[in-house]
């Protein structure tokens, strides 16, 4: 797997490319702003770009609008949003299209190295790894409160490890449930959100997440 990093912290591109390069990831470009990621990409053609929200010069949604760009034009090279800040607006424009192979992490909540190493590969894989506070903020922010309000605080939880694309026994075990009780509470956000059931937990991401679709002009 080849990875490219844009991240103006020298600290965090340091780290990241260690901890990538410890697992046997390789990492071929490691730059500081949208422009040299854009030339690093040309150059090195990576299977995965891992990117900031905010870069150099505004330090505002640079890394965002590049990460858009690039979906629309190389849809075969997956993107790791990996930020300090929930961009809702930007985030449920790169969320509303398709899935395959999309990520958005926060920085600060990214506590255990081998968590977040599986999610690089399965983000370059083709699958999808979300924080749950992600599509929290996107949920709330664009389907207003009476649509949050319809889940409960348990099925809130739930939603949010279905985002970090967990099977059900998987979400058991994170929040010590039994299985069946994560199928009722599955069944009951479908229910709540309209949607229809799907058989793999990386589809019923997609599900919830193709609900938050949004015109960012409304």
């Amino acid at each position: 797997m080849r990875v490219a990093i844009a991240d103006d912290s020298v600290l965090l591109r340091e780290g990241v490319t260690r901890v990538l390069e410890a697992s046997g990831i390789e990492v071929v470009a490691a730059v500081g702003d949208s422009a040299e990621l854009v030339a690093a990409i040309e150059r090195t053609v990576p299977d995965l770009v891992i990117i900031d929200v905010r870069m150099p010069p505004t330090y505002t949604t640079e890394g965002l609008r590049t990460a858009l760009a690039l979906r629309r034009s190389r849809p075969e090279i997956a993107v790791m949003m990996l930020s300090q800040y929930v961009e809702e607006s930007y985030a449920a424009e790169l969320l509303s299209g398709d899935m395959s192979g999309i990520g958005y992490l926060l920085k600060d909540r990214v506590a255990d190295v081998g968590r977040f190493v599986k999610a690089v590969r399965r983000v370059a894989e083709g699958g999808t790894a979300l924080d749950p506070e992600v599509v929290s903020q996107i949920l709330a922010r664009h389907r207003g409160k009476s649509t949050v309000e319809r889940l409960t605080p348990r099925e809130l939880e739930v939603l949010g490890r279905m985002a970090e694309g967990r099977s059900n026994s998987g979400i058991a075990e994170a929040l010590v449930i039994s299985e069946s009780a994560v199928a009722k509470h599955v069944n009951n956000i479908f229910a709540k959100l309209g949607l229809a059931l799907a058989d793999a937990d990386h589809r019923r991401v997609l599900a919830v997440l193709r609900f938050l679709r949004v015109d960012r002009d409304r």
